[in-house]
């Protein structure tokens, strides 16, 4: 359902950016962009232990790096004529994957069957993919597998992944895709490119960093 709002509004956007004027598109740049920077403000926020937050972004950028996420997205983007796949895609994958929305809603669907939380998250990003495809096209369609595989595994493996919903653990995965969210931002706004899509991996490493630190 979430994948589908997703794919419709970006559809949506993508129509209406061919239209656009480009002083339209460029207020549109400017509006994504500032309010990127705020949503990530206001996610890091709501962090735990900033130690835990540098470790994730250290080592999941060292692993990002390695693999060279940023540049196969580039290279997708490049061969589907997309200049702007990379930062489309990886900006509205944060928006739409980090958030307590998507963890707690994912996991409540797969414990009990609700599924409220994700309609109405489903309605938000849908709405929010008109204006982000508006700007950026192809790449926020497809973060649509994202929002599919990630929230998809959260839902069938909720049993298991149900300690993510407790505070010591979400507040800083939250914090982590804070900081790459206002990295996204300070990129929509030309103000610097700090490769954020070779970060993704510091979500990951975050609970895991989280559990060894509890341990002692």
């Amino acid at each position: 359902m979430n994948a589908i709002a997703v794919v419709i509004g970006s559809t949506i956007g993508i129509l209406l950016k061919r239209g656009l004027p480009e002083r339209i598109k460029k207020i549109l740049f400017y509006a994504v962009g500032l309010s990127t920077v705020g949503l990530g403000i206001t996610m890091i926020l709501k962090v735990n232990n900033f130690l835990i937050v540098l470790g994730s972004m250290a080592l999941g950028g060292i692993i990002g790096e390695i693999i060279d996420i940023e540049n196969f997205l580039r290279k997708v983007g490049n061969s589907i004529k997309e200049g702007d796949f990379s930062t489309g895609f990886v900006a509205s994958s944060l928006l739409f994957l980090v958030g307590p929305m998507t963890i707690v809603g994912s996991i409540t669907a797969g414990l009990t069957g609700d599924g409220s939380i994700i309609y109405m998250k489903s309605l938000l990003d849908g709405i929010s993919s008109v204006v982000l495809a508006s700007v950026y096209g192809l790449g926020v369609m497809l973060s649509s597998l994202s929002v599919l595989i990630i929230q998809g595994v959260i839902v069938f493996s909720s049993s298991k992944l149900s300690f993510l919903t407790q505070e010591v653990y979400l507040n800083d995965l939250i914090a982590v895709g804070g900081l790459m969210v206002l990295g996204i931002g300070l990129k929509i706004l030309e103000i610097k490119d700090t490769k954020i899509g070779n970060f993704l991996p510091a979500l990951f490493v975050s609970p895991f960093l989280v559990f060894i630190v509890s341990k002692f």
